[in-house]
């Protein structure tokens, strides 16, 4: 990677602020005589939790101003989620495409954003960054295991100015399990429909000045695919974390505490891009073809933080987290059959029956299946620091200014086989030279600062803050001939961005119950270094009002949102059918807007018995102002104003209704989602660009057996509704039939 003056000189601003922070006194036995008043470790756990955390403590949400919401351990839970979809069908603003049915490789976007890959929304563990590449290829492959989360926040506008690069829609912050305050444990194992079983153990405990967790996560499946000939279409996951943590003895002046963090995630999947012809899914919705015999994912992360965090006297707080993230994926999947693309035999099968025949292993021949092993290495890491403080007594201040200097990389060296097809099955007929397919490097060098001060006058607190992004990004093409890498054909793409995102929010609460809040921000998302000099970012303008109440048991939210974009960007990748060079398109000027709104509520709490209920409801509309011509495959061949979005529903329905008792609960929830379209368009949906509504409901069970032991029953997907989860980018495939799962759960 190269170096960057601006980046290396902030870094070494930073490094010296830790350095600085190690050296106070206060990490002796016997405090210093000027220092302020101690906190307690339960004070300084409140003031990280708002600094690493994008909605911060829930008893302040009222005065966010702007949409957020949390899932919490028991919303998780109840169903046991393993898929971050399904999770996240509970928050209201929220775009789904489902894929492999497990939530796996999610396509996730927020009010309208895109949802390939989640690369338009900003993800974030423990409020780090943590996409592969966040910068210099944004397409989240990976995803954090929701299984070993402990909750997940979501904030949308208003997480403009703290979190970035990518403004638009909003952010998600997955949180991972806490060292507990006393030695305690957890286990949980599950088993049941596919070959599907889960363990999750965690054990931790906390002491004076030290605390440490241990968790380790396993989750695997035979898959609910048939696959023509035999064979897996499942997973299986392995997910460890271990958290220490360093602290001064509580009550001391200028509290510090030091917390590492490391992560190993290892995956190895049987999983396709291959779907089915319509006449086949028909039939057969769970077939999958000979020719995907051979796909399979292999992926391992490693996840490395350490974060120090010190109190500064009365007023001012310090929180610095130093991390890196290395990736590795190689997704060896089908691509074409007798040298045309896979999209074409299933997107048109009566123009290429040959093609399809062989594909499904009916006819034999020599060298026709072409599979590409996507294989990719990435890393980011950087620096980054929040320094918090409050001004003022009659008119309150409270100051955050945040640094991040941040690299991050994405290596692609990949390389095609062909295979024979014979009697149904694959044989290797001629290895492809490795790098022969791509053999490129992107890279990214950021610097992010932004400066937010909360302002409390009575009732109305005002939000205004500003955003500074300055963003390096280069592509290094050494061309299919020279694995080596000498650069003799060496081509380089450069591009640099400087963006400032303003925004303003403000909240007023007229007693406890109410609150009403507004915001106004610029949405940002940069182009990554594989863009052209043509290719601008992509830019919003995003507005937002809503209300909440609380009362009780009762509580409800409603915001009308409206993003104005100058600019939407698409992105040429396999998983949108296109040809996978992650080449950036303009896509002009787009409006959208939309409605959410949650109400939940105990309908009845009375002898023993609560009976809790929830809703949430969100409306969608997006569609282009502009008229333009495009080989983007999701717009292909051309855009004319007035065409909606395509994966973007109109209508999307949650509700949930459980009944507690002492010993024993059940939960039943149900998720609607209306027809989308697959492509751009206006008017009635042609049904071959048409994912039709449907509708799912799940069930979870528990029963408390004494002893702190727990059973579970979890069935997903209970009706077994049978539905197009997709249709890109090779065909239609479905999503998750029903799958019940028992398990026991034990606390120690």
């Amino acid at each position: 990677m190269r170096s960057m003056p601006k980046a290396e000189k902030s870094l070494r601003l930073f490094l010296l602020l830790v350095m600085a922070a190690f050296a106070f006194p206060s990490m002796a036995d016997e405090p210093a005589a000027d220092v302020s008043e101690g906190i307690t470790r339960d004070e300084a756990q409140a003031i990280i939790e708002d600094r690493v955390t994008v909605v911060g403590r829930f008893s302040e949400i009222a005065r966010i101003p702007g949409s957020a919401h949390v899932l919490t351990p028991l919303d998780l839970e109840k169903y046991d989620h393993t898929d971050i979809h399904r999770a996240l069908r509970q928050i209201p603003g929220i775009n789904i495409q489902e894929e492999d049915g497990f939530g796996l490789r999610p396509n996730i976007g927020i009010r309208g954003t895109g949802v390939e890959r989640s690369q338009k929304v900003t993800l974030l563990e423990d409020g780090v960054l943590i996409a592969p590449a966040p910068y210099a290829a944004p397409a989240a492959y990976y995803m954090p295991t929701a299984g070993r989360m402990d909750g997940i926040e979501v904030r949308k506008g208003s997480a403009a100015i703290r979190q970035g690069p990518y403004t638009n829609g909003g952010t998600i912050n997955l949180l991972s399990k806490t060292i507990p305050g006393n030695r305690s444990g957890s286990l949980e194992i599950f088993g049941g429909s596919h070959g599907t079983a889960k363990l999750d153990a965690v054990y931790g405990g906390s002491w004076d000045r030290f605390g440490f967790m241990v968790q380790s996560f396993q989750h695997q499946t035979d898959g609910f695919k048939d696959l023509d000939g035999g064979g897996d279409t499942g997973f299986e996951l392995s997910d460890y974390l271990v958290k220490t943590r360093f602290n001064t003895r509580p009550g001391q002046g200028n509290y510090q505490e030091i917390e590492i963090k490391l992560g190993r995630t290892e995956q190895e999947g049987d999983e396709t891009y291959v779907g089915l012809i319509p006449d086949d899914f028909a039939a057969t919705p769970f077939r999958r073809y000979a020719g995907s015999g051979n796909d399979h994912i292999s992926t391992e992360h490693d996840q490395v933080q350490l974060r120090h965090f010190i109190v500064l006297g009365d007023r001012f707080d310090l929180t610095t987290t130093i991390y890196r993230n290395d990736y590795f994926r190689n997704w060896y999947k089908n691509q074409s059959v007798l040298g045309v693309g896979t999209s074409k035999i299933l997107g048109n099968p009566d123009a290429y029956a040959l093609e399809l025949a062989v594909l499904r292993g009916e006819t034999d021949a020599d060298a026709a299946v072409t599979l590409r092993a996507n294989r990719r290495d990435y890393y980011s890491q950087g620096i980054q620091s929040v320094l918090a403080f409050d001004l003022g007594r009659k008119v309150a201040h409270n100051f955050e200014i945040g640094l991040r200097v941040h690299q991050d990389e994405e290596d692609r060296f990949q390389e095609e086989d062909a295979y024979d097809m014979v009697g149904g099955q694959l044989r290797l007929a001629v290895a492809g030279a490795p790098g022969s397919n791509a053999n490129r490097i992107g890279e990214a060098d950021a610097v992010a600062l932004f400066i937010e001060d909360r302002i409390e006058i009575g009732r109305w607190t005002v939000t205004p803050g500003l955003r500074y992004e300055s963003i390096d990004l280069q592509r290094r093409d050494f061309g299919k001939a020279d694995p080596t890498r000498t650069g003799a054909a060496l081509k380089i793409r450069e591009n640099q961005v400087d963006e400032l995102i303003p925004g303003l929010g403000v909240s007023f609460q007229p007693n406890e119950n109410w609150s009403f809040f507004g915001s106004a921000h610029r949405g940002f998302s940069p182009p990554g270094p594989s863009s052209t000099e043509e290719v601008e970012p992509e830019t919003s303008i995003n507005y937002e009002v809503g209300s909440r109440f609380q009362m009780g048991s009762t509580r409800a939210e409603a915001t009308v949102f409206l993003n104005d974009y100058d600019n939407l960007l698409g992105a040429d990748t396999l998983s949108t059918g296109g040809t996978g060079t992650g080449d950036l398109f303009n896509g002009g000027e787009v409006t959208l807007y939309g409605l959410e709104t949650m109400f939940s509520r105990d309908l009845w709490n009375a002898g023993g018995l609560t009976v809790p209920f929830r809703v949430t409801y969100t409306y969608t509309h997006g569609e282009f102002d502009t008229s333009f011509e495009t080989s983007f495959a999701d717009w292909a061949p051309a855009v004319e104003a007035g065409d909606e979005l395509s994966y973007v529903p109109e209508h999307q329905f949650f509700a949930e209704v459980g009944v507690m008792a002492n010993k024993w609960s059940v939960f039943l929830s149900t998720s609607t989602v209306s027809e989308m379209r697959t492509r751009a368009g206006q008017g009635a949906i042609p049904e071959d660009e048409s994912i039709e509504a449907h509708t799912t409901f799940d069930l979870a069970a528990k029963l408390d057996l004494g002893q702190n032991i727990n059973a579970h029953l979890q069935v997903r997907n209970l009706t077994d509704e049978v539905y197009v989860a997709s249709r890109r980018p090779y065909g239609l495939r479905p999503g998750l039939s029903r799958t019940v799962l028992l398990g026991l759960s034990f606390d120690f």
